[in-house]
């Protein structure tokens, strides 16, 4: 099991639940611009959430930033210790640093001692893009021992400096690299991990490559954080982690959806049913499992397992609620199947 670090409310590691993240792409010195995107990131699932923190301008932002944030917010930061130091007074609740890259021990003692009087841990992050040139050399490009040796180099630097509350993470592109990258820091450490694949691409192909590297890691109980990395809009980010986490079941949050693939003995529109049903439901929060199946092979035992599902019938569909006695329905099936997820979501919510 890994450590537990404190972000805020929140607590990371430690066998505690796999906490969703995400990053803005506004202009942090856009405070009303970047207020929006956290709250969509936010509502959409994230636990946390990143900002990019490169000027004095942004660091003074997180001021306001922390204080109308309805999550703890994380400070991205590169180069410039000061600005780690002075998001850090402004109430951030995390720090994402490489100390390879801010400046030298001193440097590297002196954000320490303010991350530790103000509570708040750090992540090392390290890239398959940015390690270091000796490393590079040393094991002939970057390797999976690459950057682990890297990220555990810089935990040491902290370390010296008396400062413990470190989160790690080792991302790169590849998704085969990225998985050997953290089972290795996996066996070598006991610092919580933040798991990603970096720059996995556009929602679609990216949103595979996540599912493939973080699902493969999560699978073997490695990870205490995620970050699904897409181009663009980073609120799908967030659908896409909690899509994940569900499909693991290690966090369960609004509709899961179970449809059956449809073949020649297929007796409803399961695909049109199924949109209707994402779409019409996509405010619920609680958890819930609904299913709509083609036909009453696999369809009743899928039906009678989901808190609400439907069965399609040569004249209708077979309605499961709960488990409880099914009952025939005919009609709009859609919308049958639709109000009977919310009344359960009702009552789940109370």
């Amino acid at each position: 099991m890994t450590k537990k670090v404190q972000i805020g409310e929140l607590k990371l590691g430690g066998g505690n639940p796999v906490l969703v993240q995400s990053m803005t792409n506004t202009d942090t010195r856009d405070v009303e611009a970047t207020l929006k995107q956290i709250r969509a990131l936010a509502a959409a699932g994230c636990d946390l959430v990143r900002v990019s923190v490169y000027d004095e301008a942004c660091a003074e932002a997180v001021k306001t930033l922390t204080d109308r944030s309805p999550v703890p917010l994380v400070a991205d930061i590169h180069f410039d210790y000061k600005l780690a130091i002075r998001s850090a007074e402004n109430g951030i609740a995390k720090l994402r640093i490489n100390p390879g890259n801010i400046g030298g021990e001193a440097k590297v003692r002196e954000l320490a001692d303010c991350a530790k009087a103000h509570h708040i841990p750090i992540r090392i992050g390290v890239n398959s893009g940015s390690a270091e040139k000796e490393l590079l050399e040393k094991y002939g490009g970057p390797t999976a021992e690459c950057l682990v040796e890297s990220a555990l180099n810089h935990a040491r630097m902290l370390e010296k400096a008396g400062f413990d509350e470190i989160v790690l993470s080792m991302k790169s592109s590849d998704v085969r690299l990225t998985i050997e990258a953290y089972r290795l820091a996996h066996a070598r450490c006991d610092y919580p991990l933040h798991v990603g694949v970096t720059e996995a691409g556009l929602p679609g192909q990216g949103t595979v490559k996540s599912a493939i590297g973080i699902g493969a890691l999560l699978a073997d109980g490695i990870g205490d954080t995620i970050r699904v990395s897409l181009s663009g809009d980073p609120v799908p980010e967030a659908a896409a982690a909690w899509d994940i986490l569900r499909a693991l079941n290690l966090r369960v949050r609004g509709v899961q959806l179970i449809a059956c693939p449809t073949c020649g003995r297929t007796c409803i529109p399961v695909a049109d049913i199924g949109r209707q049903v994402e779409e019409a439901l996509a405010d619920i929060t609680v958890p819930l499992k609904v299913a709509v199946m083609g036909c009453v092979v696999n369809g009743l035992g899928e039906g009678r397992e989901a808190d609400v599902g439907i069965a399609g019938g040569k004249s209708g569909g077979v309605l499961f609620v709960k488990g409880k006695e099914p009952r025939k329905v005919e009609g709009n099936l859609a919308e049958a199947l639709i109000s009977e997820a919310r009344i359960v979501a009702r009552e789940r919510a109370k």
